[in-house]
């Protein structure tokens, strides 16, 4: 039986899932392979149909984002692990022997080492800022892992609640790895882990909707796990800066040219949050009375200073 059930997620991926597949395919570990399909409509069925590993597929009747298709899978996985696998990035025949040769018994989730097509290392794990970002690091030892590319305990994640299916995609995975650090797990990098990433195939960085998930997530995750203090203050930061950017626009001083400085989707970001905050508190409950670890004696190790 193999110890691991590799859950890749894809959706209108045909440009890139079969190299993903073949890099599986050529794993000296034995696995199972479950692809949640998002609903694609680009052909993407027909090619994960007719590749010769046969992965068992999950076609879901819309698209639930990154982090919906991976908590579709949660229900089926049966293995000790569950890896989580981007449908653009391609993993190192050695990739899944290094993560599992790394998941010590006080071990909940191994990062991979990913790097960009060129060679440059994209992330060894995610680290935490003074404001509550996650951030990718490449070196050191990382507070969370990178959820293109990572392996997880099952029973471990189960009793943290899971994967955050509401968050679409974006920081289900920091907020994962603050939820098993709280229950006193550890997370570590396999170093020889190593997947090619072509990050953002789908979801295109810097886009509109890519910072209305990040900032709308980041703030659900902060209410959810970080000490309350915080959570307000960096709720109150979003909402203040938002407030403010119509009269620097009116006295003609500087505003960034980036999406996430748009007042509606600042406004959209706040009225997103506003609606799923009863579920994060809820959520915020649940998570306190699996803790084991002080939320606060968390950031203070972890938020970079």
């Amino acid at each position: 039986m193999p110890a691991t059930t590799v859950v890749v997620v894809t959706w209108r991926g045909a440009a890139h899932v079969t190299a993903c597949l073949d890099g599986l395919a050529a794993q000296t570990r034995p696995h199972r392979t479950i692809v949640v399909d998002n609903a694609s409509d680009d052909g993407t069925a027909r090619l994960l149909a007719e590749h010769p590993s046969r992965p068992e597929v999950l076609r879901l009747p819309r698209n639930g984002g990154y982090a919906g298709g991976i908590a579709a899978a949660l229900s089926r996985v049966d293995t000790e692990f569950v890896a989580w696998l981007n449908d653009d990035a391609v993993p190192e025949p050695g990739w899944l022997a290094a993560l599992e040769d790394a998941a010590g018994p006080r071990v909940a989730a191994v990062a991979s080492r990913l790097t960009y097509v060129g060679g440059r290392v994209q992330s060894v794990g995610v680290g935490l800022t003074p404001d509550g970002h996650g951030r990718d690091l490449t070196e050191g030892v990382p507070f969370g892992f990178c959820g293109g590319a990572a392996l997880l305990r099952t029973a471990a994640l189960r009793a943290v609640g899971g994967v955050p299916a509401d968050f679409f995609c974006y920081y289900e995975d920091t907020d994962t790895a603050w939820r098993l650090r709280l229950a006193g797990w550890e997370i570590v990098t396999a170093p020889d882990a190593v997947v090619r990433h072509e990050h953002g195939a789908s979801t295109h960085p810097g886009s509109a909707r890519f910072h209305r998930w990040n900032e709308r997530n980041r703030l659900l995750m902060l209410l959810r796990c970080a000490p309350a203090l915080v959570a307000l203050r960096e709720l109150a930061r979003f909402a203040a800066i938002t407030a403010a950017l119509p009269l620097r626009t009116i006295l003609r001083r500087q505003v960034p040219d980036a999406a996430n400085f748009r007042v509606a989707l600042r406004c959209r970001v706040l009225a997103d949050v506003a609606v799923r905050l009863p579920a994060a508190l809820r959520a915020r409950r649940d998570v306190g009375r699996r803790s084991v670890v002080r939320r606060g004696v968390l950031w203070r190790r972890w938020a970079a200073g």
